[in-house]
């Protein structure tokens, strides 16, 4: 097992490299006094945080636990995780909506005040560039989230394209929340911990839903949602609050939500079949191909107006010539870019995530096939260091996801 638990922290440890390395291939750091801090970076280091370079900042990638016990104590209890290298922003005026939708492929005006839904910037050839959870909390007022990797050239893009629109008399304007913290608290007790530090009523609150309120008497975005698969919170905090608030969530839970770092984060989104930008989709990559077609409304699929919507729009007729899959398989842990055969030989495509399972005891990864090949059951040979293993295209989550949504 001692050995199993090596092989799982080095493959997250390589996987999150590689992304970072894809999404910010353009930027050299020379010391770690360079490395961006978050507010809980003392926090962090005087909890036992193994903190390394990413995405420009100085993040745990775990903490005294291994990142097996990590990832299974969230499945079990709960975790904490500070993501606050993420880049938070909100969109303001009358037309933030129409402007955002030229944009993403989701249906922005569909929303429901107070809720939100996992959407993707995309190109003018219909390749992702980033995913994001995008809420709306007024008509006049979209709040999001993108990858901490790609903050700058998502930016560029949304600024870029803002110029333009209110040139020709748009009204949009937008705020980056570099003033506030982002708290990841997920897990089986998330909710019942939460309830503590704050007086509003969380179980009205489902899976998707956002709500601007007071947790630990700190004015808080709070958006129920994750990147584990297991039901929790996103709470933006302004930063001079955020270390009380991380305090206040641990002491309430009694020491079963424990501070959880990059590694174990890896490890629960994998099992949880989401997406990895760097890894699992990038610029080449079409939300069709990458699963998440759902995303794409139904509006915005008669409608289009979205950067790359005839390719897009034209894949959901005719298919996409590849598709995300899951695996199971022998041998060692998948790594990125492992080639998938058939049992014949024939090559089908790669794995863009792969790791040894902490929840199922085996090995899971993800990866693209040509379609045709990408039917659950379907047997295939994936090829590491040289060698073919047995491997299988299975369902996906790989982990049975547990959103809080309306009976």
């Amino acid at each position: 097992m001692r050995g199993g638990l090596w092989q799982l922290g080095q493959s997250i440890t390589r996987r999150l490299a590689q992304a970072e390395k894809k999404v910010v291939a353009s930027r050299c750091f020379a010391s770690e006094a360079e490395l961006k801090k978050t507010a809980l970076y003392d926090f962090h280091v005087a909890h036992g945080g193994k903190m390394v370079p990413f995405a420009g900042w100085s993040m745990p990638i775990q903490y005294k636990d291994s990142i097996m016990e990590s990832t299974l104590n969230c499945r079990e209890n709960g975790s904490l995780f500070d993501v606050s290298h993420m880049c938070g922003l909100s969109l303001k005026g009358k037309d933030c909506i129409p402007f955002l939708e030229k944009l993403v492929i989701g249906d922005i005006a569909g929303l429901a005040p107070g809720t939100g839904t996992l959407s993707v910037f995309t190109n003018e050839k219909g390749g992702s560039i980033d995913d994001t959870v995008i809420t709306k909390v007024k008509d006049d007022h979209i709040y999001l989230v993108v990858n901490a990797g790609c903050r700058d050239k998502d930016l560029a893009h949304i600024e870029g394209h803002m110029k333009s629109f209110t040139s020709k008399g748009g009204d949009v304007s937008w705020h980056i929340h570099d003033e506030r913290s982002l708290l990841a608290l997920q897990g089986p007790l998330a909710a019942s911990v939460l309830q503590h530090l704050t007086k509003e009523d969380l179980s009205k609150l489902y899976f998707g839903h956002f709500k601007i309120l007071d947790i630990n008497g700190a004015h808080c975005f709070l958006t129920r949602t994750g990147y584990t698969g297991e039901d929790g919170f996103e709470i933006s905090v302004p930063s001079e609050h955020a270390l009380d608030l991380a305090k206040a969530i641990l002491e309430k839970s009694e020491g079963k939500v424990r501070l959880t770092g990059l590694g174990a984060r890896d490890s629960l989104r994998l099992e949880a079949a989401l997406c990895l930008y760097g890894n699992d989709m990038e610029q080449h990559i079409t939300p069709v191909e990458a699963g998440l077609t759902w995303a794409i409304g139904k509006r915005r699929r008669a409608e289009g107006g979205f950067l790359g919507a005839d390719v897009i729009l034209k894949q959901i007729e005719e298919g996409p010539k590849i598709r995300r899959v899951g695996f199971f398989s022998s041998g060692p842990p998948p790594r990125s870019h492992s080639e998938i055969h058939n049992t014949s030989g024939a090559a089908l495509g790669e794995v863009t995530s792969g790791g040894f399972s902490p929840c199922l005891k085996k090995n899971i990864s993800m990866g693209y096939v040509k379609s045709g090949s990408h039917k659950v059951g379907t047997e295939l040979k994936i090829v590491i260091r040289g060698k073919s293993y047995d491997a299988v295209i299975t369902k996906m989550p790989f982990v049975p996801a547990k959103y809080y949504k309306p009976s």
